[in-house]
């Protein structure tokens, strides 16, 4: 099977991840997309607001379903910063009949050249970059081995994220069709993200 792992910290996940997700499934002909909530991610200062068991359930009732949507918690259940080397490799020893696919932002593919051992990465898999509105990347600029690991995908513009999702829900506002709704009704539910 073709698999594009989504990974982040879905801190909530929210409908621009969903979106994305599709975006890359569809453009790159994937047969499933796998969620996969991080533990502690490498590149934020922060660590995330939520716990990991609230975000993997979030990730859960988001995708509930779509016949192609996966939650996996992997990260989650290594512990500890993930590094997106290890993950694959773990992925690879467990399921080495299926091609691999990490979806990311046009942001992050600027970024690749950064990422730790991305020249063994480069070569186990494929990145799926997400293009949208405001965020180009420059092939010119990035090593040509790094350039040649990208299939470029399209995306709709959405201009929510789980940071102004946070900042929503501290001034009491609605997140009716930014979250999904099962998602909302948790969120509440739990009283995550309160103030």
């Amino acid at each position: 099977m073709r698999i594009g792992i989504m990974g982040g910290t879905f801190d909530p996940v929210h409908i621009g991840h969903l979106l994305a997700a599709e975006s890359a499934r569809e453009s790159a002909g994937l047969d499933e997309v796998w969620f996969m909530p991080t533990c502690v991610p490498p590149h934020k200062r922060s660590a995330p607001a939520a716990d990991a068991r609230h975000r993997l359930r979030m990730v859960e009732l988001a995708i509930q379903g779509h016949p192609d949507f996966r939650a996996c918690p992997l990260e989650i259940e290594k512990g500890g910063t993930s590094y997106t080397y290890e993950t694959v490799r773990l992925l690879k020893e467990r399921h080495p009949e299926d091609e691999f696919y990490y979806i990311i932002g046009a942001d992050m593919v600027q970024y690749l050249p950064n990422w730790a051992k991305i020249g063994e990465l480069a070569q186990q898999i494929r990145f799926i970059g997400l293009r949208r509105p405001g965020y180009e990347w420059n092939p010119g600029e990035l090593p040509e081995w790094i350039a040649r690991a990208v299939i470029p995908a399209d995306m709709p513009q959405i201009g929510v994220s789980s940071t102004e999702i946070r900042r929503m829900l501290a001034q009491g506002r609605s997140l009716r069709y930014v979250l999904p709704e099962a998602v909302r009704l948790y969120v509440k539910e739990q009283g995550l993200y309160a103030s």
